[in-house]
């Protein structure tokens, strides 16, 4: 997480950095990549077909990219370990809005076994996140005009005396997972449960249009 802001910075720009920082770790304990390991086949994986790549702009470009966190966080995403994933890449990314407003992708791509329990550990490893709890427990939404099926929450940081609301909507297939988190200043305060998730989920699945992308 992020350290104290400096007191001339407006109260929203805090609250998203701390946000931003919970959001990071949480992503963190979601994932883990395997080694050829056991009893299982190559054959029982998936063939690799989609990747993620972080695209600079998100959303119709009211987020932007402001740093690439794949070669750090994205690491310890990837040395985790998981026998229902292999050959793994992370993509770790912060995005920044005009607003005031941000948003983070946490997830990866590779061969996964268990898409429909991915998304499961993502929700968990949220929750998990340091200073994290969950105000609105997950449910699923499959967004219009969206062939995919997410599962969506709302966590609240508690960090440095100040709690913030995070929806974060995750997805899993065969090939691509991530969490996508926002942290806007109209939503950060205001009562959890009156946050809208099935938009949340359908910004997800757009997010996932956008860097989702056929290998080659």
């Amino acid at each position: 997480p992020q350290g104290p802001q400096a007191p001339r910075r407006k109260r929203t720009g805090l609250i998203v950095g701390i946000a931003v920082g919970a959001v990071v770790a949480a992503g963190g304990l979601a994932y883990g990549v395997s080694q050829l390991v056991g009893k299982t086949t190559d054959a029982a994986f998936p063939e690799a077909q989609y990747e993620l790549v972080l695209q600079q702009k998100v959303l119709g470009g009211e987020f932007t990219l402001v740093q690439d966190l794949s070669s750090s966080e994205g690491k310890k995403i990837e040395e985790m370990y998981d026998p229902t994933v292999r050959d793994a890449e992370a993509v770790v990314g912060q995005y920044s809005s005009a607003k005031g407003g941000a948003l983070v992708i946490s997830g990866m791509h590779g061969r996964f076994t268990e898409p429909d329990a991915m998304t499961g550990k993502m929700m968990e490893g949220g929750a998990e996140g340091q200073g994290a709890t969950v105000a609105v427990p997950p449910k699923e939404f499959t967004p219009a005009g969206h062939d995919l099926t997410l599962k969506c929450q709302v966590l609240q940081s508690n960090q440095n005396g100040v709690r913030v609301n995070i929806p974060m909507c995750a997805w899993a297939d065969g090939n691509t997972g991530a969490s996508v988190g926002f942290i806007r200043p109209e939503t950060a305060l205001k009562d959890p449960t009156a946050i809208d998730l099935e938009a949340a989920a359908l910004e997800t699945a757009e997010v996932r249009e956008e860097i989702r992308r056929p290998i080659g």
